[in-house]
């Protein structure tokens, strides 16, 4: 309780001097959207070929056109705003698909949010915090799986502060099985001070997210009890500005659609990009767009602003059609079923796969689902070899990269590759290599067969044909790795 009080004073006062400008406008984002709900075909389909125009020339779509393709009422168009957005994330990004794993280190919070199973009155939920022997089972189990990148995620509480993410970071990467590490650890946690970003950051993490869950300031103070740490809206809304003013090189946003609108929520990612832009020059590396579920002592079933699978979807081709060159990320909350149309349809660049959020969950002998140990209930319980099985089946590649982050390609060094859709040229490449290294050390027979068969011959042929002299370098790498070398990168 101490420690809480301390905090929320302290958060108060940051609030009450902090720089930044008001950048959601409720009335505004109201006014667009109502403003944008008879606009003709033609003005779609502009819109839609201002998107794909963006796509190399670093542009976001403003909020009034993103309203227009989010009120768009010609069913003969939704199509057509599904290939746009399929051309997109292959102009910027290629066919690759990275893949990610979230790895649930704290589950102690002392917030009240109605929604999560994490909830400090939850008295349902088995709370736990991993010990430091714990956490290196569970990377070796994710080892042990073939991932090489992950997502920490983290309660707020005074036992899982910034100090102990920090040194939950070190012992990840710390996690040697033979020359297997660990290579990328992403960050999913409460809202820092910029003292304490700088302390989490000095550790080599990639992205941090935090995400708004929603932009609606009375949905967010239903929501949020006012008397908690994340019951401070602007103290959340800024997150991720005192993380850049920190030095932290790349972060994410997100909103949890379902809590209120999801056309208001979806400008308000919009809105919350350009801020991003208007004070530090780059955007959100991701946008994460997670769909509210069913979560242990939480009632979530009777929202009346929930989505329907084929809204969904739509929101997420318009998602990346707003933000070209920021990666998209749908989560294992999903159902594969849905998750497969995603791939197909929406531009999805990021996935996570093998997914298991129970603390320790893991290392388990026994996998089976137990709410009262998740934050919420997830839809695709796929292993990682399935996954890519799937991935390769859509005629797209799997890639386990990280090379980005380990070359210092982040933040305004990836921006313009992104920006100017040339990062595709590096994502193909790295995309063949890290392929490769999971089928050798992992792949089932059906992933080794289609891989060396198919897939990586045909992205190796594209390369071929379009940049010859990679295609040699990439050639040379895989002859290495055959022959046991590891982690070969461009």
């Amino acid at each position: 309780m101490s420690w809480t009080s301390e905090r929320y004073q302290k958060i108060v006062e940051w609030v009450n001097k902090h720089e930044y400008e008001n950048f959601i406008d409720e009335d505004e984002i109201h006014s667009i959207l109502e403003k944008t709900k008879n606009a003709s075909k033609e003005e779609v389909r502009a819109i839609i070929a201002k998107a794909k125009q963006n796509a190399s020339n670093g542009a976001m779509l403003s909020p009034y056109e993103t309203a227009v393709l989010l009120n768009n009422s010609h069913d003969e168009l939704w199509e057509e705003i599904f290939d746009a957005a399929t051309w997109v994330k292959t102009e910027v990004y290629g066919d690759r698909m990275v893949l990610f794993s979230p790895l649930y280190i704290s589950s102690p919070c002392v917030n009240n949010c109605k929604y999560c199973g994490f909830a400090e009155s939850n008295t349902e939920h088995n709370k736990k915090i991993l010990r430091e022997e714990e956490l290196k089972n569970e990377v070796t189990s994710m080892l042990d799986m073939g991932q090489k990148r992950l997502v920490a995620v983290y309660g707020e509480h005074p036992k899982s502060d910034h100090n102990f993410i920090a040194q939950s970071v070190r012992t990840i990467y710390g996690v040697k099985k033979g020359n297997l590490s660990m290579r990328r650890v992403n960050i999913n946690a409460a809202p820092l001070f910029e003292d304490e970003y700088k302390i989490v950051h000095n550790e080599g993490i990639g992205t941090f997210q935090v995400f708004q869950e929603t932009y609606h300031r009375q949905t967010y103070k239903e929501n949020h009890p006012e008397n908690t740490l994340k019951g401070i809206y602007d103290w959340r809304v800024f997150a991720l500005h005192r993380a850049l003013k920190a030095g932290l090189d790349d972060v994410a946003i997100g909103a949890l659609l379902g809590l209120y609108d999801y056309k208001f929520e979806i400008l308000g990612l919009l809105f919350h990009a350009m801020s991003l832009e208007k004070y530090f020059g780059i955007g959100p590396h991701t946008i994460s767009f997670p769909r509210i579920k069913k979560a242990s002592g939480a009632n979530n079933d009777d929202m009346p602003y929930a989505l329907d699978d084929d809204e969904f979807l739509r929101a997420i081709a318009i998602i990346r059609l707003m933000c070209p060159f920021t990666g998209t990320i749908l989560t294992a909350r999903e159902e594969p079923e849905l998750r497969n149309k995603a791939i197909q349809r929406c531009g999805i660049s990021q996935m996570d796969a093998g997914t298991n959020i129970e603390i320790g969950g893991y290392s388990k002998d026994n996998k089976i689902d137990e709410l009262n140990k998740q934050q919420f209930q997830i839809g695709d319980h796929r292993c990682i070899d399935e996954f890519v099985i799937n991935v390769m089946k859509k005629d797209r590649i799997p890639s386990f990269c990280t090379s980005c982050y380990r070359e210092g390609r982040t933040g305004d060094h990836f921006m313009p590759y992104a920006k100017n859709a040339k990062i595709k040229y590096l994502c193909l490449p790295n995309a063949i290599l890290t392929l490769k290294e999971y089928l050798l050390d992992y792949g089932s027979e059906e992933a080794r067969n289609l891989g060396e068969n198919v897939i990586i011959p045909k992205y190796l042929k594209e390369l071929e044909q379009n940049l010859p002299h990679i295609a040699e370098k990439v050639r040379t790498l895989i002859t290495a790795m055959e022959n046991g070398e590891r982690d070969c990168h461009l």
